[in-house]
């Protein structure tokens, strides 16, 4: 098909075969976003199978979602120049051979490659599938579309785990990736057959060197992340890699503001409603990611559950987003509450949570119970946060920047994902550590279970770890619950300034 100018912005009634079409594109959207987490589930089986350490097991995790941060602004300004059912079959089947390529790894380093090549195709689905949505519904759908694109994007994360658990209890781990090529393959034909393309009459290049500095730049940070505990924070390696990262990062905002065709324009950022959704968006993202890593590991290595049982444990928090959305909640209260009160809410109850699983799911001895807990109020925080923030971030950009937008929306549930990752993980092997240093040092948690002597040391050690997702989980209460506080407080003032007295949903 080709483009024209009306298709740069949605019709009156929306496209006649809209909500079809969103299924379509929610389909390969959830593809992607269970390669987030689908992983954790595997960390037993890896670090036996593969010989690799907690370092590698953070990389295999954070190869996947950095290349994605890194890419998602290129990936939607070409599709907003060259056509998003293009970009969106194209990352489809790049995709497709990345899980085949993975699924067949033999070694932690193909492993590693494997996922970042995942991250590529990942990374056109991303920002075309939020981009489709906003060209196909008019305004008066458009929250409750977005609202259940949020609930596949909150789903994707939180299945994970389960879906997991499934494929481990009857294959071996590379299934977990192999599963994901049929779904590739019936989202490609589904997309021939039914996505219109769309396209900005003047779409902006493709911006490579902004897209090489960012990669870059948040690389060398997150490695400095996960190579503190390791190497110690003030290590040469630790702190070059930090500089670095850095230096670069601030060489990509200047490079943004100087040239014709930014793939990331600075000016957004004068804008208080899209700085303050830009804040939540990455703490949300980064307190659920990193809770997902710490949880999976917890109930199996301290807990002794099995994969498809720890998969089967982290499903509540799945069940409430998908329950919540579903019966229209979040896009009831978000223009009764107005945006300001619906996030700070939202990550309120985000924050309760993990709260929750760190003070009464914790310890070895807590039992399923208060995780439980946690876990249903976070899945109703995301349920109320996500889908306002995704709405604000794109209600902030010009229609014509729609893959722009939905670039920027997954750069910051990938970056802050991985920085969840990378940060709470730190934390975890820091207080590990910190208790067990004659025992385990940098190691993986079955390292030091196999080397520990007799079944007190062996009880000591998973106490230490029980100990370090605790403070874990309560360094992501505390950053999730700031952000809340501070995305309210902007988007309050930017909807004072655009219309004093007056409540905006948008």
């Amino acid at each position: 098909m080709t483009a024209t100018t009306s298709e740069d912005r949605p019709t009156a009634q929306g496209h006649p075969q809209r909500w079809l079409i969103l299924g379509v594109i929610c389909l390969a959207q959830l593809t992607v976003l269970l390669d987030n987490t689908v992983l954790n589930v595997a960390i037993p089986s890896l670090t036996e199978e593969l010989d690799t350490s907690t370092a590698d097991i953070q990389w295999m995790i954070n190869a996947y979602s950095l290349v994605q941060s890194g890419l998602l602004l290129t990936a939607g300004s070409a599709a907003d120049r060259y056509g998003r059912k293009k970009m969106l079959m194209a990352g489809l089947a790049l995709f497709g051979i990345g899980s085949l390529v993975a699924g067949l790894a033999q070694s932690s380093a193909q492993l590693i490659a494997a996922r970042a090549g995942m991250g590529i195709g990942g990374a056109l689905l991303i920002t075309t599938t939020l981009a489709v949505v906003v060209q196909i519904f008019d305004d008066t759908e458009r929250v409750k579309a977005i609202g259940l694109w949020s609930t596949v994007n909150s789903l994707g994360f939180a299945v994970g785990p389960l879906i997991g658990g499934v494929m481990l209890d009857h294959f071996w781990w590379g299934a977990i990736f192999l599963i994901n090529i049929p779904v590739a393959i019936v989202g490609l034909v589904a997309v021939v057959l039914l996505v219109p393309e769309s396209r900005s009459k003047q779409g902006d290049r493709p911006d490579l060197l902004g897209a090489l500095l960012s990669t870059v730049g948040m690389t060398a940070v997150v490695y400095a992340i996960i190579s503190g505990p390791e190497h110690g924070w003030t290590s040469a390696r630790v702190l070059v890699s930090a500089a670095v990262g850095v230096l670069v990062l601030g060489v990509f905002v200047f490079w943004e503001l100087r040239i014709p065709y930014p793939m990331l324009d600075m000016h957004f950022f004068r804008d208080q409603r899209f700085v303050g959704a830009v804040a939540g968006a990455i703490l949300v993202a980064f307190g659920m990611g990193g809770s997902l890593f710490l949880l999976t590991q917890h109930l199996q290595f301290v807990l002794g559950y099995g994969p498809l049982e720890a998969g089967l444990r982290t499903a509540p928090l799945a069940l409430t987003v998908v329950v919540l959305n579903l019966t229209g909640l979040g896009a009831r209260l978000l223009p009764r509450l107005g945006t300001p009160a619906t996030i700070a809410s939202g990550m309120t109850l985000l924050s309760a949570g993990l709260a929750a699983i760190a003070v009464l799911g914790g310890g070895t001895g807590a039992g399923y119970g208060g995780m439980l807990l946690g876990l249903v109020v976070m899945g109703a925080g995301i349920s109320l946060a996500m889908p306002a923030m995704a709405n604000a971030i794109m209600s902030a950009i010009p229609p014509e920047k729609a893959g722009v937008g939905a670039g920027v929306n997954g750069t910051l549930a990938e970056f802050g994902n991985g920085l969840g990752v990378a940060v709470l993980g730190a934390v975890l092997n820091s207080r590990f550590a910190a208790l067990v240093p004659a025992a385990v040092g940098a190691a993986s948690l079955p390292a030091a279970l196999a080397a520990a002597d007799g079944a007190g040391e062996r009880a000591r050690i998973a106490d230490a770890f029980a100990s370090g997702v605790e403070t874990s989980q309560l360094v992501g209460a505390v950053a999730v619950l700031a952000g809340g506080l501070l995305a309210a407080v902007l988007l309050r003032r930017a909807e004072r300034a655009d219309s004093p007295g007056a409540v905006s949903a948008a």
